[in-house]
């Protein structure tokens, strides 16, 4: 193994190992000598004279004092051939082997199975650089398309260093490896039951349809966010990475779908007008009111507005011409006052977008009880309102009184992600493959044969 040398100055590793007085306990080691001999300065000798970009992985290994982060009892860790078998298998992920620098981490490992200091060594800068390859190639691979209110709430690009933190931080180096801890925790199993080589077309097709919108869905492993499933029309609370919380809901039937899209909870609306869609005023509102006359309106507290503007007024609803909004020649705005039938219940939970897509309360709670649950017209309506909001508050909703559109901040914005898995792993470990109500993986709205769910082992 290689000496620093204090006669060469300006390399940057070297002039760093120095500064931490590393240079005085670097060893020459030989073959078979115990990995408890190798010195820090080994490690930064090593990584001083590898070759190519290695972006902040230097400054990683300075950060802890070069230990190794993949040796072990004088052998790498099974956790280096793990990746190796994932990155082989790199295009599940949308990523070329290559781009994830497969070939020369096959080939340190080889070298390591004679594990001499510097095979070790080589096969541990080899093993980290590949990790960071192909988190950050996974990061830019194909994915669904989602409207975003910020880029924030994409998963980036991590840095190196970044990448080998998350590594370094794992209880089990193993283990995250082959759970893909980088990822959204849906991930890894999909994945694996997309790498069984006894998959008919249309499974894959569904499998890989998934993955890349789970790959549109962050890893956070610290933090909380919401994701809402519109195939399964179920939201669940996420704290640390794990679900603590879940609830059935309603979204939108398969003619008016709710997006998949992503935001920030910023504020829950207590005593919530209703501005009930256009297409709903034509089908429902226009012929009862032709029918029963403006009485009709009255009854079901609904008032009728001159625009959609923000400084839209109440009119009198006998200045609209009925008979065309019923015929869609033109159309009315019709809210619903708070109270009653309201189908915004008693609060709606706000995140900007142009889509007018929210969460909120219902009085249908019927509904729920239904296995397919698209009946909305987009929005989002929560079986368990106040649970949800105790949850993002940190305590009750408040009551709010009479007054109408009352706004409660949240303590701190919460991501929420709006999504659509037609198959996702589910507590017994299985992927369980749902209906399709949109389409969107283009084999009808059965999905693959079934109108409930089915299930098949990830491995």
């Amino acid at each position: 193994m290689r000496r620093i040398e204090q006669s060469m100055p300006g390399r940057p590793v070297r002039r760093l190992a120095l500064a931490l007085g590393l240079a005085a306990s670097a060893l020459v080691l030989t073959p078979g000598a115990a990995l408890a001999q190798l010195a820090p300065a080994d490690l930064a000798q090593e990584l001083d004279d590898t070759g190519g970009d290695l972006g902040d992985l230097p400054a990683f290994y300075a950060a802890r004092g070069y230990r190794p982060l993949w040796i072990a009892d004088d052998a790498v860790d099974p956790a280096a051939q793990t990746l190796l078998a994932l990155i082989h298998d790199a295009r599940l992920d949308g990523v070329k082997p290559k781009k994830a620098r497969e070939g020369d981490l096959r080939k340190a490992l080889d070298r390591a199975e004679d594990p001499t200091p510097a095979n070790l060594l080589r096969a541990e800068i080899a093993a980290s650089r590949a990790l960071a390859a192909y988190v950050q190639q996974m990061r830019k691979a194909p994915r669904a398309e989602i409207i975003a209110e910020s880029p924030a709430l994409m998963p980036g690009v991590p840095t190196t260093g970044a990448v080998l933190q998350m590594a370094a931080a794992a209880p089990s180096l193993d283990r995250f490896v082959a759970q893909m801890g980088w990822m959204n925790p849906w991930y890894a199993p999909l994945r694996q039951a997309l790498a069984r080589d006894d998959l008919d077309a249309p499974t894959r097709t569904v499998l890989d349809a998934n993955l890349q919108r789970v790959r549109a869905l962050p890893a956070f492993a610290k933090g909380r966010y919401v994701v809402v499933d519109a195939a399964a029309a179920r939201l669940t609370m996420m704290q640390d990475g794990k679900a603590v919380g879940t609830m059935r809901v309603v979204v939108g039937k398969p003619d008016m779908p709710t997006p998949m899209m992503a935001g920030f909870l910023r504020y829950a609306q207590l005593n919530p007008y209703w501005n009930i869609p256009p297409d709903l005023v034509k089908a429902r509102i226009a012929p009862n009111v032709l029918g029963k006359g403006l009485g009709y309106l009255k009854a079901k507290g609904y008032q009728v507005l001159s625009g959609w503007d923000d400084g839209a007024r109440v009119i009198d609803p006998a200045m609209v011409d009925w008979q065309a909004v019923a015929t869609g020649q033109t159309e009315a705005r019709v809210r619903q006052l708070p109270g009653g039938d309201n189908f915004m219940g008693r609060v709606k939970f706000m995140f900007p977008n142009a889509q007018g897509i929210y969460l909120h309360d219902t009085p249908e709670k019927g509904l729920m009880k239904e296995d397919e649950r698209q009946f909305s017209s987009g929005c989002v309506r929560l079986e368990d309102a106040p649970r949800l909001g105790r949850w993002l508050m940190g305590k009750p909703l408040p009551r709010g009184g009479k007054a109408i559109e009352q706004r409660v901040d949240l303590p701190v914005p919460v991501p929420v992600y709006i999504t659509y898995l037609t198959a996702a792993p589910n507590a017994q470990g299985q992927i369980a493959f749902r209906a399709d109500p949109y389409n969107r993986d283009g084999l009808g709205r059965d999905g693959l044969g079934v109108t409930g769910t089915r299930t098949a082992n990830a491995r």
